[in-house]
């Protein structure tokens, strides 16, 4: 199939032409093909009846003219009656819904006080942060990093993390600790 297409001369496109036929066409909704069922009308979205997808009947002749025909594109209306998907509402809750089954409302427990620290821990935790976010702030607001400033942010923060690991509490002298695992 490949050699017979090979042998076509291309057709030339009249593109003027097919940009005159777009614009004349603008606005204009496409005819159904044939055989398919048009969908129900908006107006009739809120009727009980289930006439959907039956082809129209034609309408009366009426001495008034009809309503004018929105463009295509325009918005979505919902049909009187009929709400949206953020229409639902949840009902307020009441002290009448619980009964003699329900275990009552949760009040979460006072959280326990936290542990008094020493100045020295205080120090460690001022150079384990302070000491980075310090270098940081020089970075960021470009100032010339001297050796105080480096031997501060970098020392602060050596100095901080290493007397925080000293002050662990050391609980593997003593093997009696029974929350180990097997002791063999």
């Amino acid at each position: 199939m490949a050699e017979h297409d090979a042998d076509r001369e291309p057709q030339p496109i009249d593109e003027e032409a097919a940009w005159a036929a777009i614009v004349a066409g603008y606005g204009d909704e496409p005819t159904d093909p044939p055989g398919t069922k048009p969908f129900k009308s908006i107006e009739d979205l809120a009727l009980l009846e289930g006439d959907r997808n039956d082809t129209p009947e034609a309408p009366p002749a009426s001495p008034e003219p009809p309503p004018e025909a929105k463009p295509l594109g325009s918005s979505v209306v919902f049909a009187p009656g009929v709400g949206g998907p953020r229409d639902f509402k949840v009902a307020e809750p009441s002290d009448d819904d619980l009964d003699d089954t329900d275990e009552g409302h949760f009040v979460p427990p006072e959280p326990p006080p936290l542990p008094e620290t020493d100045v020295t821990a205080k120090f460690a935790w001022l150079g384990v942060i302070g000491g980075p976010l310090l270098l940081l702030l020089a970075a960021v607001l470009q100032w010339e990093f001297t050796w105080w400033l480096t031997t501060l942010g970098v020392g602060g923060f050596i100095g901080g993390f290493g007397t925080l690991v000293a002050r662990m509490q050391q609980d593997d002298e003593d093997g009696d600790d029974p929350g180990r695992g097997a002791v063999v």
